[in-house]
C-alpha cells in the first residue's frame, strides 16, 4: 500500500488530490490487486470515487484484483450501498463474475448485508447465478446464517430447493450451521427436508452430526424422514449414538424412529440373522424395579471396577471403539474412569431393556469374560441376600 492508495482507502480526498498533482502514478495496485478505485469503494468514500472518475483519466471502472473481484464486487461485499450506487450510475459491470464464480449478489448475501442485496435485486441480478462449485446466491446467505437475506432472495423467487455440484441444497447449509431462522424460512417457502447428497447425508443427518437439538426438533416437526440413511447406512440415529449426543438421541426416539433392524437400517455389531427388536419411545429409566440394579452400576464403576476395566467390560458387550471415545469425551480427570464407566453401564442397561434380556445374567458373563468371575459371584451373592435380589438377578 503506497501514500496514494492509503488516502484512498481512508478517505483523504485532499492528500490524495495533492499527491496526484505532484505527479503520483494513478494506475498502481498493491500486491493484492487492489487498485484505487477498489480501496476507495471496499471503504465507502463517494467523494473519492467521484474525483477519480471525473478528473483523472483512463481509469479502469471493471479492472479486476488478484480475485478476479471489481470495485462493484468489493462495495458489495462491504456493504457499501452508496459507492455501489455510485459504481453503478458510472456504468460499471453488474454481471461480472470473480475466479470463484461469485457475483455481487453472491458476495452480499454471504456476508448479510440486507440494503446492499435488496438493491442488487432490483438491479436485475441473476437470482440463480452459480458459483464454480454451484452455490447460488441463496446458498451463500444459507451458508452464512443471514435470515433476513434469506428471506428477501425467496421473495425475489429465488429457487430453496436449487443443488450444488455436491448435491447440497440451502437446507443442507442451514444445518451446517444451525440455523433455525434460515431453515425454518426454507421449510415455509417449500424446502425439501429429505434431499441426499453426495454422501447421502440429509439435512437431518447434518443436524445431528454437529448437535443441534433445536433444529433437530424443527425438522421432526417439519416431518423431515428419521429413517433416511446415508452412504455408510447410517440413520440419524446412528449418528446420534455414534456421537454420544444425547438429547438428540432422546429428541429421535421420543418422535418415533424405526428401531426394526432392517437389513440395510441394522445397528453396528448387529447379527443380521437375528430377528428385529421391537420399535420402542423412549423414556428416561426411573423404574422401581430397576433402582436397585441402577444403585448397583453406580457402586460396580466408582468403587469395584479398576480403572481400565470398564472398557474391557465394553468390549465384552461389542461397544466400537468409536462409542468408547465418545464416552471418554465426556468426562476428563483422574477419576473420570468412574463416569466412563458408569456411563457406558447405563448404555448398556438401556439396550439390555430393549432386547428384553436379563440384565442380571448379561452382567455376570459380561465380568467372568473380563476374568472378575470373584467379583461376579459376589455381586451375585449380595443380590440374592436382598430382598429384591431373587426377582433381579436369578438368573445369575
Amino acid at each position: 500500500m503506497n501514500a496514494l492508495l492509503l488516502s484512498a482507502w481512508f478517505g483523504h480526498l485532499r492528500i490524495l488530490q495533492i499527491l496526484v498533482h505532484s505527479g503520483a502514478k494513478v494506475h498502481c495496485e498493491n500486491k493484492d490487486g487492489l487498485t484505487l478505485l477498489h480501496c476507495a469503494a471496499q471503504k465507502g468514500h463517494v467523494p473519492v470515487l467521484a474525483f477519480m472518475m471525473e478528473d483523472l483519466e483512463d481509469v479502469a471502472l471493471d479492472q479486476a484484483d488478484k480475485l478476479g473481484r471489481t470495485a462493484f464486487h468489493r462495495a458489495a461485499e462491504h456493504g457499501q450501498l452508496e459507492a455501489l450506487d455510485f459504481l453503478v450510475g458510472s456504468g460499471c459491470d453488474h454481471s461480472v463474475k470473480d475466479k470463484e464464480g461469485n457475483t455481487a449478489l453472491h458476495l452480499a448475501a454471504g456476508r448479510g448485508h440486507v440494503a446492499v442485496l435488496q438493491r442488487l435485486v432490483e438491479l436485475g441480478l441473476h437470482l440463480e447465478a452459480r458459483t464454480t462449485e454451484g452455490l447460488t446466491a441463496l446458498h451463500a446467505a444459507a451458508e452464512g446464517a443471514h435470515p433476513d437475506c434469506v428471506q428477501l432472495l425467496l421473495r425475489a423467487g429465488s429457487d430453496p430447493n436449487a443443488l450444488t455440484q455436491k448435491k447440497r441444497s440451502c437446507l443442507h447449509y442451514a444445518a451446517l450451521t444451525g440455523s433455525e431462522d434460515v431453515s425454518r424460512a426454507l421449510i415455509h417457502t417449500g424446502g425439501c427436508t429429505n434431499v441426499a447428497d453426495h454422501q447421502g447425508a440429509s439435512p437431518m443427518h447434518l443436524a445431528v452430526r454437529h448437535n443441534f437439538p433445536a433444529l433437530v426438533q424443527l425438522l421432526i416437526n417439519a416431518h423431515a424422514d428419521l429413517d433416511a440413511t446415508d452412504n455408510r447406512q447410517q440413520t440419524p440415529l446412528h449418528l446420534a449414538a455414534e456421537l454420544a449426543c444425547q438429547e438428540v438421541a432422546e429428541l429421535l426416539l421420543v418422535a418415533g424412529v424405526d428401531l426394526s433392524l432392517r437389513d440395510k437400517e441394522r445397528l453396528p455389531g448387529r447379527d443380521p440373522r437375528e430377528p428385529p427388536r421391537k420399535s420402542l419411545t423412549f423414556r428416561q429409566d426411573h423404574r422401581q424395579e430397576t433402582q436397585q440394579l441402577r444403585s448397583e452400576l453406580w457402586r460396580l464403576a466408582s468403587r469395584r471396577l479398576r480403572p481400565h476395566e470398564w472398557k474391557r467390560l465394553a468390549r465384552a458387550w461389542e461397544f466400537t471403539e468409536a462409542q468408547l471415545d465418545a464416552i471418554e469425551q465426556q468426562w476428563t480427570g483422574t477419576k473420570s474412569y468412574q463416569e466412563h464407566g458408569h456411563r457406558m453401564l447405563l448404555i448398556w442397561l438401556h439396550g439390555v431393556a430393549i432386547a428384553g434380556e436379563n440384565p442380571g445374567r448379561e452382567l455376570f458373563q459380561g465380568l467372568v469374560a473380563i476374568g472378575r468371575r470373584d467379583l461376579a459371584e459376589s455381586m451375585r451373592k449380595k443380590a440374592n441376600a436382598e430382598p429384591s435380589g431373587p426377582r433381579m438377578c436369578a438368573a445369575m
